[in-house]
């Protein structure tokens, strides 16, 4: 039967190799024989630059989706809070097609939005105002127009500090809000919502204006991979072990 898969946060980089060799594995064994693969985010644990697809990892994980594209699967890539810097060089080098976050598409039949999901943690007011400013284009061509080492330095700081606010935030306040994902399925006309970001993976049911909406969460690669698999019959989520 025709499907699709769906994954997001693998935080792929050179400290976590089962992760690499997982998603290795994956994409020649299970994502090869699906129509397309759908990367909802933070696939590198960072980006900064598409001048780093000279760093050997990069290099090899941009060669992987290259295979799985050239063997018939359509790759698409969105952006995730972690690697929101990929950009045409990537594309070209790993043959996958940018997907704006969100977008609607016809999943067989059922309209389908997807996100990554960082968008809908309105709860969290301090990261979404850092989101806005490192998402403008001046922001991101002045960053860009640094040595690459002094990017590197500079988005590890801001990991270290990111991960010491986290401390102080409470697991509802980093989690999507209700009254946004109510919003959000109403402005699009009441589709199934796939998204991650939260690491908090479940299947949800939305009551919206009388429709009743489903919303699948992804699970992130930390400690195991897993995927949404999904087909005319609806979806399923499916683990992968290291």
């Amino acid at each position: 039967m025709k499907h699709s898969l769906f994954i997001s946060d693998l935080h792929l980089c050179p400290e976590r190799p089962q992760a690499t060799l997982l998603f290795e594995d994956f994409a020649l064994r299970t994502a090869s024989q699906a129509e397309a693969l759908y990367i909802l985010g933070d696939l590198f644990d960072y980006w900064a630059g598409d001048d780093d697809l000279t760093d050997p990892h990069h290099a090899r994980v941009a060669r992987t989706l290259a295979g799985l594209s050239q063997s018939g699967t359509a790759v698409f890539v969105m952006h995730g809070n972690r690697d929101f810097l990929i950009g045409e060089g990537f594309a070209r080098a790993a043959h996958v097609r940018p997907l704006p976050d969100p977008s609607l598409i016809d999943l067989y039949g059922t309209p389908t939005l997807l996100m990554h999901g960082d968008t809908l943690c309105t709860g969290d007011a301090t990261y979404l105002s850092f989101r806005a400013k490192v998402r403008e284009p001046a922001w991101q061509a002045d960053f860009l127009a640094r040595p690459l080492a002094a990017r590197k330095a500079e988005i590890e700081q801001l990991r270290r500090q990111s991960e010491s606010d986290k401390q102080q935030k409470s697991m509802e306040e980093m989690d999507v809000h209700p009254g946004t994902v109510a919003a959000i399925l109403r402005a699009h006309h009441y589709p199934r919502l796939i998204h991650g970001h939260t690491h908090r993976p479940a299947r949800h049911r939305h009551e919206i204006d009388g429709h009743d909406c489903e919303r699948w969460v992804l699970d992130s690669w930390y400690d195991h991979g897993s995927y949404l698999r999904c087909d005319a019959a609806g979806c399923k989520a499916i683990q992968l072990k290291y």
